[in-house]
């Protein structure tokens, strides 16, 4: 009879564990062939089909992945606003976006999506940890302030952790021969695990900065700098293996 108490009080403990792991709720949207020719890239849609599946890998996520046509604004928002809405309160909401920005948002494929209306569908869901990933040129310029990471205490009032590729006044730039761009590479293989400098298998937003803020400096030579703006914990964990 002790023993069968045991055993039941483990399979408690363990039945505990998986119900309050977090989750993660992933829009990856990626756009290379835009409307005509003369706006296309080479690799936003792989970027996007990069990162989908890198968090597909994780058991406790959730991936929509939305490329070139079918990524419209409409698409993106209401997509983020169906999914979020799954999340609860200790979960992660996450976008990843490659493709043209603007001064305040990106550019769907039929058009400005303005920043202001992917906070509204970020809020949807009732998650306080909501993350973008933004892999376009002059992404910097999304922030509404001029702060970055950890320079400023005003830039840590945001709700929303905002990871960029670039300064406003920056490209993201792409290499001959890779099959993402530099900041995707390095973010994919920071979140793969290059980034855990502890090996305690998780990594956080400060380890992920600092790989990917590093490794995209020295592969063009100072001409491009990530950006990691927003309120958010150090060690915050951002995948967990």
């Amino acid at each position: 009879m002790i023993h069968k108490r045991i055993i039941l009080a483990l399979m408690a403990l363990v039945t505990i564990f998986f119900v309050t792991e977090a989750k993660v709720y992933v829009v990856s949207v990626g756009i290379a062939d835009y409307p005509g020719t003369k706006n296309d890239l080479r690799l936003a849609a792989n970027d996007a089909k990069v990162i989908r599946d890198l968090f597909k890998k994780n058991s406790d996520a959730s991936t929509v992945l939305l490329t070139n046509s079918e990524a419209t604004r409409e698409n993106i928002i209401t997509t983020m606003t169906n999914l979020y809405a799954h999340a609860t309160q200790n979960d992660m909401v996450l976008l990843f976006f490659s493709g043209h920005g603007y001064p305040g948002g990106f550019v769907a494929y039929n058009g400005r999506l303005p920043y202001s209306d992917v906070r509204k569908a970020m809020a949807n869901g009732r998650s306080k940890h909501k993350l973008i990933f933004a892999d376009a040129c002059y992404s910097g310029k999304i922030r509404n302030k001029k702060s970055s990471y950890n320079e400023d205490s005003e830039a840590k009032k945001a709700d929303v952790l905002l990871f960029l590729s670039s300064r406003g006044n920056e490209k993201s730039y792409e290499r001959k021969g890779w099959e993402n761009g530099i900041f995707t590479t390095f973010l994919d293989k920071g979140l793969r695990g290059y980034a855990d400098s502890n090996r305690d298998r998780i990594i956080t937003a400060l380890e992920l900065f600092r790989y990917v803020n590093s490794n995209v400096k020295n592969s063009v030579n100072g001409k491009q700098h990530p950006v990691m703006w927003g309120k958010f914990p150090d060690n915050l964990p951002i995948m967990k293996w």
